[in-house]
């Protein structure tokens, strides 16, 4: 799934990193301007850009992980040395080096979690990601930013939709697992911002919006169940069934990774008003087999061991058990112990080991989508990518079509060489979203809209 909890339960993958620097001296500096360099992480450098821009102060730039212009703390900076570090980030990134002023570079050592990567800077601004599918204005259509309500939290999105008066018919879109934005970047990437676009285009409004936690959207999603997380989505057809500019018979989801596990559970209900659903990379099985066997396929295409395989498919496997009755003490002790068990380098710090189990992954863990899908009797498209190691078609495509097997319209579509987020891959691992360029295939983008002008004629 997006890229989100899914991964964060069978990878380790270092997150949101920093840099800074700043001047205490009357004279500027030599550290004042922009640099650029490598956070030699395992897997692949990381990318960042950091903009020394006064006196104790500087912002960061990590374009692999949507970060742009984040002001940094703790900022110091002298010839004799250079220490910066990020709020509000997991593992507690810091760094501390030096300026070589003959080199006229910085240099030293970068720690998160416990763990120390090597960071080297030299002057100049770091270099745009090349994502040549990103949408860029202007934009043939409207696009206005709107807030609704979900219980008693507000959530915050953007509405696109065609020139004209309307009626329109619409789509909301529904994110991976995980607290993703209203565009579901990743890596660079925004896949929402690119479906969004296209849908738009030709002819439908599109509503997107921030995951709860994230953005301009309230609550927690660690502390959220499926229904809370269903009711957010029906709160997202509520709102554009509302609307005098959509029409309310002609609204449908688009749920990618998780939010195919959410589309169906929404449309399902007897009074949703939901007209058709679009699962990209959908489960077919419930959530405990996806990690399990998306454990083994990740692990065996990185190249591990078949013991160590077979190690982590245990721990995964006991984990999930443990989470599916709901106990998340018990799940806790045993990721603790799990992590204690790993070599020091490799280790996570017990409190962020215990931040990822929350009720969010339990519902996830738990979750059978059967019931819903076989409930539904609306146009349905299911699509995989054949390259997908973490909802795989060869585990999902035969259940989605049982499921399914009663709806009266229901297609369900592999992809060849495509992986989790419909992007052309070698391998499939989540190690390869960022070195490709493409954001989503454009033959997906032309098939998704295809069927859909079929069924749901634009104005």
């Amino acid at each position: 799934m997006r890229t989100g909890r899914l991964i964060a339960l069978v990878l380790f993958v270092v997150g949101v990193l920093v840099a800074g620097c700043s001047s205490d001296s009357n004279p500027p500096e030599p550290t004042t301007g922009d640099w650029h360099g490598d956070i030699e992480i395992p897997g692949g450098p990381l990318a960042v850009g950091v903009t020394f821009t006064g006196k104790d102060t500087a912002t960061i730039d990590i374009p692999l992980r949507g970060m742009t212009g984040t002001q940094l703390k703790d900022v110091q900076s002298s010839r004799e040395g250079v220490s910066f570090a990020i709020a509000d980030v997991p593992g507690d990134p810091k760094f501390h080096g030096t300026y070589d002023q003959g080199a006229d570079r910085i240099a030293g050592d970068f720690t998160q979690s416990g763990k120390t990567f090597k960071l080297s800077l030299q002057r100049g601004k770091i270099a745009p990601l090349n994502r040549p599918q990103t949408p860029k204005e202007p934009f043939p259509y409207k696009s206005e930013d709107v807030t609704y309500r979900s219980g008693d939290i507000a959530i915050a999105g953007t509405l696109t939709k065609p020139e004209g008066s309307g009626p329109f018919p619409a789509v909301l879109l529904i994110t991976g697992s995980g607290p993703q934005d209203r565009n579901e970047e990743l890596f660079g990437h925004k896949p929402f911002l690119l479906v969004a676009d296209t849908l738009t285009r030709a002819g439908y409004a599109v509503l997107r919006s921030d995951d709860r936690g994230v953005g301009g959207t309230g609550g927690k999603l660690g502390d959220a169940n499926y229904p809370d997380l269903s009711n957010d989505a029906a709160a997202g057809v509520g709102f554009l069934r509302g609307r005098p500019d959509i029409d309310p018979t002609r609204v449908g989801l688009f749920g990618h990774s998780e939010g195919g596990y959410l589309a169906p559970l929404v449309a399902s209900r007897p009074d949703s008003g939901v007209a058709f659903a679009i699962l990209m990379a959908g489960p077919g099985v419930p959530g405990a087999d996806v990690l399990v066997e998306q454990t083994r396929l990740i692990a065996a295409a990185g190249g591990a061991p078949a013991d160590e395989v077979d190690t982590q498919v245990r721990q995964t496997t006991e984990l999930a058990a443990i989470l599916k009755v709901g106990d998340l003490a018990g799940a806790k002790d045993v990721a603790r112990k799990q992590n204690a068990a790993l070599p020091p380098e490799k280790r996570a710090p017990e409190s962020e080991v215990d931040a990822r189990i929350n009720p969010y992954l339990a519902a996830l863990v738990s979750y059978d989508p059967a019931p819903a899908l076989k409930a539904l009797r609306i146009p349905v498209l299911a699509f995989y990518g054949g390259n997908d190691l973490q909802v795989p078609p060869s585990q999902s495509e035969q259940p989605m079509r049982d499921n399914l097997a009663a709806d009266p319209d229901a297609t369900v579509h592999v992809f060849p060489g495509l992986n989790h987020l419909m992007q052309p891959t070698k391998t499939g691992l989540p190690s390869e979203y960022s070195s490709i360029e493409t954001t989503v295939s454009p033959e997906v983008l032309t098939f998704v809209t295809g069927w859909l002008t079929q069924r749901i004629q634009p104005k």
